[in-house]
């Protein structure tokens, strides 16, 4: 299994690297050409969150006791993923502002401080929405393990009723073989 995930990992290092590469380019290409670099790269990000996704569903079948290494892995994927998008939807800001100031013929001087605004209102909603998926993650693997603590107090239960059926059968035999002594000392 987890040759799969190493796999999905590859697949994920290769994809986020042509990724880097392409929104570095998107400033630089002309117009044509940006927009269709820029739905390129939203497809390959749909592919790498698509890979992020599989990789999570594999991680998830590794036994407790080893999964601790994995999750951490996940974790700064998922980091460097939203890393991407931000990188992309700053790109895709300055792209949307080029376009706009050339239909408009507006310099951009006037709303460079709204658009720093902007990117850190979206740095910072990005960070909580992060830190809220962490804590969903955390829920369910909670979820996981007191399930299965539930299921093996139960398990544990199932034994002692029987060991205590167990237990009074014997009593009850000792009780009638008691008896049958007895009744043998007074004959």
């Amino acid at each position: 299994m987890s040759s799969d995930f190493e796999g999905f990992e590859q697949d994920f290092a290769v994809l986020t690297a042509e990724i880097t590469s392409k929104i570095a380019r998107v400033p630089r290409l002309p117009p044509d050409e940006k927009k269709q670099m820029v739905a390129n790269v939203e497809k390959q990000l749909e592919e790498a969150k698509e890979l992020l996704e599989q990789m999570d569903l594999e991680v998830r079948e590794i036994p407790p006791q080893s999964r601790g290494m994995y999750s951490n892995r996940m974790r700064s994927y998922k980091q460097e993923m939203g890393k991407l998008e931000a990188d992309f939807k700053r790109s895709r800001i300055a792209y949307s502002d080029e376009v706009r100031n050339e239909l408009l013929g507006d310099d951009g001087n006037s709303s460079e401080s709204q658009r720093a605004h902007l990117l850190d209102n979206t740095e910072r909603l990005e960070r909580s929405s992060r830190r809220l998926e962490a804590g969903y993650q955390i829920a369910v693997e909670t979820e996981q393990i007191g399930q299965e603590m539930l299921e093996n107090l139960s398990h544990d239960r199932e034994k002692i009723q029987r060991a205590r059926e167990r237990l009074r059968e014997t009593d009850a035999n000792l009780g009638k073989s008691s008896r049958v002594l007895t009744g043998m000392l007074r004959r």
